[in-house]
């Protein structure tokens, strides 16, 4: 049985830093694409960063490209996002998601079969 186990976030100012990180069990992650969505109040589920199988290629939003990293450990079968120069429009929900098999863009949540439970991550500005 898969699980996924977010933790990390939290409340921040504007301009600060968190990094949330995703424990799986039951899944190996270098074989697989993994991936960080959000969800805000009220606001569609978005694909925010992913990780490709080999590890070494990486996608995100727009919205988040030059202020957030997403890495894998291997060893510890953790994948891990990096937040710097977090905004207000930052705060939502953040969820970990694992490839499901199924064919489709990196950032879309129908490639996901497997989600954690989220974390919240809250920004004031």
């Amino acid at each position: 049985q898969v699980q996924l186990v977010e933790s990390g976030g939290g409340s921040v100012q504007a301009g600060g830093s968190l990094r949330l990180s995703c424990a799986a069990s039951g899944y190996t992650y270098s074989s697989n694409f993994m991936a960080w969505f959000r969800q805000a109040p009220g606001k569609e589920r978005e694909g925010v960063a992913a990780i490709y199988p080999d590890g070494g290629h990486t996608l995100y939003a727009d919205s988040v490209k030059g202020r957030f990293t997403i890495a894998q450990d291997n060893a510890k079968n953790t994948v891990y996002l990096q937040m710097n120069g977090l905004k207000a429009e930052d705060t939502a929900m953040y969820y970990c998601a694992a490839d499901g098999g199924r064919a489709g863009w990196p950032l879309g949540a129908y490639k996901y079969a497997y989600w954690g439970q989220g974390t919240q991550v809250t920004v004031s500005s």
